[in-house]
């Protein structure tokens, strides 16, 4: 293409898209639409209603910044710094994982249930809250709710703490800095123990995306040798914080799915109930319901 003819947001789409392509990006098209949108501080969707503007230098400057480090591999949620859940805006850093769909799930399960509970208010513990997308989720969606989120990283825990405030549910979650549940008082009981947890386990880290493996935080990821470690920990935190009729709600690799069921059923104290299983039918959320004293 001439360089005589003018840089619009059409063109820079399009020169965007093939260029991300080249590179490798998976969904270089909405890549470029996302970057762009960001630079210019608009929605997406109003890109379609401007193509034939032509935006000044400043802004294209900051455009090419932002797509040289997309093809270099920085995913772009962490480009422009947040990422949407459940209908919802969260800030994201480098701290914390990348809001995933799959996790949807995880909260669509807890919201369902808590909804049937008849205890009030609910009281919900997040494990690794991360950027605090399950825990501002719930608290938004469940009213009458109180949450609890812990995280080991005092820097996502502060990506959480601003996002519970930019959502208005600040209030209602209390924000801990814990190893799972070592650190939270031993008498604090929960309706529900939901947790995105670290399930990849070393051997399965290398077939990983190179950006996820590059820019988002071990500690969040990985497990251990099995990639169950954590949760056999925290299956054995949970069961002495969880009252008789409580659930813990967990989301996990499907590579996990059976390892993960042994674990409850050499737990005594937990009763597995049905995995809900994803888009990709996939088994990802476990759930079990702590059984009845006695």
């Amino acid at each position: 293409m001439a360089e005589s003819q003018a840089w619009t947001v059409g063109r820079l789409l399009q020169w965007t898209a093939d260029y991300l392509k080249r590179h490798g990006a998976d969904s270089p098209r909405l890549d470029a639409e996302v970057l762009l949108a960001e630079t210019l501080h608009r929605s997406r969707i109003a890109l379609y209603t401007s193509f034939d503007e032509v935006p000044g230098e400043e802004v294209r400057a900051a455009f090419r910044e932002l797509v040289r480090r997309r093809a270099e591999g920085t995913p772009v949620a962490y480009l422009v710094g947040h990422r949407e859940f459940f209908s919802l805006d969260f800030r994201v850093t480098q701290d914390v994982l990348i809001p995933r769909p799959e996790t949807e799930f995880l909260v669509m399960t807890l919201i369902e249930l808590a909804r049937q509970q008849d205890r009030q208010p609910v009281t919900i513990c997040d494990v690794g809250t991360g950027s605090g997308i399950i825990a501002v989720a719930a608290a938004k969606h469940l009213p009458n709710s109180r949450v609890t989120a812990i995280d080991v990283s005092p820097a996502a825990l502060a990506v959480a703490r601003g996002n519970a405030e930019i959502h208005g549910v600040l209030d209602r979650i209390d924000f801990v800095q814990s190893n799972l549940l070592a650190g939270v008082p031993k008498e604090r009981r929960f309706d529900f123990v939901v947790s995105n947890p670290p399930y990849v386990s070393e051997a399965e880290l290398g077939r990983l995306a190179p950006e996820v493996r590059r820019f988002e935080p071990r500690v969040a990821l990985v497990a251990g040798q099995r990639g169950t470690e954590v949760i056999e920990a925290l299956l054995g935190q949970a069961a002495d914080r969880i009252p008789p009729g409580g659930h813990v709600l967990l989301e996990i690799s499907p590579i996990i799915h059976d390892a993960v069921q042994a674990l409850l059923a050499a737990n005594d104290r937990f009763q597995p109930g049905p995995t809900i299983k994803d888009l990709g039918r996939q088994p990802r959320v476990v759930q079990a319901r702590r059984r009845d004293e006695g």
